[in-house]
C-alpha cells in the first residue's frame, strides 16, 4: 500500500474516530450527533510522520466542551495505527451555523424535533 492509499485509509479512520465522539449539546437536545455530523470538524491534516492536526469549529464562543473535545480526540485518534501524535485546536466559536450539520443528521434531527411537538 502506498502512502496516498494509507493516508486515505487513515483519514477515514480518524474522521470516524472523531465522529464517534458525541456532541453533548445535541445529546442534551435528544438528537445525538457526532462531532463530524455536527459540522464541528473544520480541518484535518495528517503529515508524513503520522502527526494529526485537528481544527474544530465551535458552536459558540462560550462553549464549555473544548477540554472534553480535545481530550476525547487525542485519546481516540492517538491509538490509531500510524498516528504518532495529535494536536487539537479550535476557532473562536463565531462561524458555526446549523447549516453545517450533515444533511442526514439534520434530517434525523428534524424528525426527532417533530416527534417532540416542534411545528417546523
Amino acid at each position: 500500500m502506498n502512502f496516498a492509499e494509507r493516508g486515505s485509509l487513515m483519514w477515514n479512520e480518524i474522521e470516524s474516530a472523531i465522529n464517534s465522539i458525541p456532541d453533548p449539546c445535541s445529546v442534551a437536545a435528544h438528537s445525538p450527533m457526532g462531532l463530524v455530523e455536527m459540522g464541528l470538524l473544520e480541518k484535518l491534516e495528517i503529515d508524513d510522520g503520522g502527526e494529526v492536526t485537528v481544527r474544530l469549529r465551535l458552536t459558540s464562543p462560550t462553549c464549555l466542551q473544548v477540554g472534553y473535545f480535545s481530550h476525547e480526540i487525542t485519546e481516540r485518534v492517538g491509538v490509531l495505527e500510524g498516528v504518532t501524535s495529535v494536536v487539537v485546536t479550535n476557532d473562536l466559536g463565531l462561524d458555526w451555523t446549523p447549516d453545517m450539520i450533515a444533511p442526514k443528521a439534520a434530517a434525523a434531527r428534524h424528525l426527532k424535533l417533530l416527534s417532540m411537538g416542534a411545528t417546523r
